[in-house]
């Protein structure tokens, strides 16, 4: 998120547990493939819980890495936002960690047995790195990274189980293996790089390849997996895109879903057709963070960080035909 998001916000920390009920609300604006966008949960932005990650469970509920909170959270199916873990700031209160001057929950991704791995970072080496919550559990940190990193984006490789880490402020792609450990710096170059802030930001595993997003330079990156697992040449994929957070693909090739920060809008990029924004303001987007794809449901988190308005969880139905 660009620096005039502001994490220049009086936080908080929230309680353990903030009962949110819904308070679903239907628009009109959304284009095809999407339709039916409803806000299903409401996040206590003035006591930090800015929403930058979400990923879903079976049966249909979210988790999602709550920035400023420096919280994991459990959205229920009835929109309850239930606390699972807050992580400790570091001694200095985290005006050293890099970028922000925040420390930060960012990035979170689900295992099948229901673990939950997360990025903390902290500008401190004792606390920034990928971290996991099992149901039940307090937080373990499974592996390091470096103190002068910002950590964003999460995405499992679901064929390997490994780990891959945007750095936003280094301009880096980090390797984790399935059980933690060793960090290995896997991709860099300039099209990684930032250019007054951040740099890369979002990540998924598809399609043989780790795409990337650089939120100053607005575009997404392919980057072949090679058959020894190195990074093969980068493709620019889209470009144009203000502030791109976030994406997630539709399931149709490599059509995608991209999350603008600033513009709070989501837009569809579909290979070889103009793009199109699909859900805006007007659905209820303030400051649009994150996607995630299940099905035939899209999840969209809004930060509000400079909207100052409602920080919140969106889904909408995805038709197959865009």
């Amino acid at each position: 998120m660009p620096k005039h998001l502001v994490f220049q916000l009086a936080v908080t920390t929230a309680g353990a547990l903030i009962g949110l009920t819904a308070v679903s609300s239907t628009a009109e604006a959304a284009v095809p493939p999407l339709s039916h966008p409803r806000i299903v949960a409401h996040f206590d932005r003035p006591a930090g819980q800015v929403a930058e990650s979400v990923t879903v469970r079976p049966n249909g509920s979210a988790d999602v890495g709550l920035i400023l909170s420096r919280q994991v959270a459990h959205v229920t199916l009835g929109g309850r936002v239930e606390v699972l873990a807050t992580m400790p700031l570091p001694a200095d209160g985290g005006v050293n960690t890099p970028g922000p001057g925040s420390a930060a929950v960012t990035g979170i991704e689900r295992t099948g047995d229901g673990t939950l791995y997360f990025l903390y970072s902290a500008g401190d080496a004792s606390l920034t790195g990928l971290w996991k919550l099992r149901p039940g559990g307090k937080p373990e940190r499974v592996a390091a990274l470096p103190a002068a990193s910002f950590l964003n984006g999460l995405a499992r490789d679901d064929r390997t189980g490994n780990f891959y880490i945007t750095d936003s402020t280094q301009g880096r792609v980090w390797r984790v293996g399935s059980h933690g450990g060793t960090a290995t710096l896997w991709a860099a170059g300039e099209d990684l790089a930032p250019t007054h802030f951040f740099g890369a930001n979002g990540v998924k595993v598809h399609n043989g390849a780790v795409w990337v997003s650089n939120l100053d330079r607005g575009t997404i990156l392919r980057i072949p997996l090679t058959e020894k697992g190195t990074a093969g040449p980068h493709q620019v994929m889209a470009s144009g895109l203000d502030s791109v957070d976030d994406f997630a693909f539709t399931g149709c090739g490599d059509q995608l879903l991209a999350a603008l920060n600033v513009p709070s809008e989501v837009v569809l990029i579909t290979p070889g057709k103009a793009n199109r924004i699909v859900l805006d303001e007007s659905d209820g987007l303030q400051n649009t963070t994150a996607l995630a794809v299940d099905g035939d449901t899209v999840y969209v988190a809004s930060g509000a960080l400079t909207t100052g308005g409602d920080a919140n969880l969106l889904t909408a139905h995805l038709g197959h035909h865009g």
